[in-house]
């Protein structure tokens, strides 16, 4: 049974002595840290940091791969330059919405930046034999397949990035870490580990995401909707 005493926002309810008090919903607002500002210009720290992760790409790729990955020295250089742009991604997101810095140039870019970094890291660590191709394949086809998915649904909502989805970057981003580093024995187990987890749960997510698609694909049009 419902306790009289308790209303609901927006209905109205009586005091002790009869008096009618009207309480009032709460107005849900996006948060201003995630909307697109129209004053801020593109060229703000946020978004030089993002094209700056999108320029190590090449390099992070060329000493990988130098002398067919061999060379542990380059390897090394390799990690630091992926560990510097995997921080980069971090600081430049908290950048943007603690000062008011978030564009829609940086909504673009963020992403692909990401995808060309972690692109370039499994290509590169399929090419010198250090992880197998159906593991970058898998992988792949899952952020290729999303991004198309994204593109499907564009007209009748957004497709936001999940909980799931996140701990999937982070922990591809461990494995490729691990990967990455000249070392045997206990690095390649670990980054195995860390790797199957990431591996379950990009199929898991990739699955979630068809589905909250095709659920988005059943609502009516933005434009749509608005006449």
């Amino acid at each position: 049974m419902t306790d009289p005493r308790r209303s609901e926002p927006g209905r109205v309810r009586r005091s002790a002595d009869g008096t009618p008090i009207r309480i009032h919903a709460p107005e849900l607002r996006p948060d201003p840290a995630d909307v697109p500002s129209q004053d801020v210009s593109n060229w703000n720290i946020a978004n030089v940091l993002t094209m700056a992760r999108i320029g190590l790409v090449p390099f992070f790729g060329w000493f990988l791969l130098l002398d067919g990955g061999n060379d542990d020295t380059m390897r090394l250089v390799a990690f630091a330059i992926f560990f510097i742009a995997s921080v980069t991604d971090r600081i430049d997101g908290d950048l943007a919405r603690s000062r008011g810095l978030v564009t829609d140039f940086g909504k673009m870019m963020d992403p692909i930046a990401d995808k060309a970094l972690m692109g370039m890291a499994l290509v590169g660590l399929s090419l010198i034999d250090r992880l197998p191709w159906w593991v970058t394949i898998v992988i792949l086809v899952r952020e290729i397949g999303v991004t198309l998915l994204r593109l499907w649904v564009i007209r009748h909502g957004v497709l936001p990035a999940s909980r799931g989805g996140k701990l999937k970057t982070f922990l591809q981003a461990i494995a490729i870490g691990l990967f990455v580093l000249p070392y045997g024995g206990a690095f390649v187990v670990i980054a195995w580990v860390v790797m199957a987890a990431a591996l379950v749960i990009t199929v898991a997510t990739g699955i979630d995401y068809v589905f909250r698609a095709l659920a988005l694909r059943r609502r009516p049009a933005t434009g749509d909707a608005a006449h």
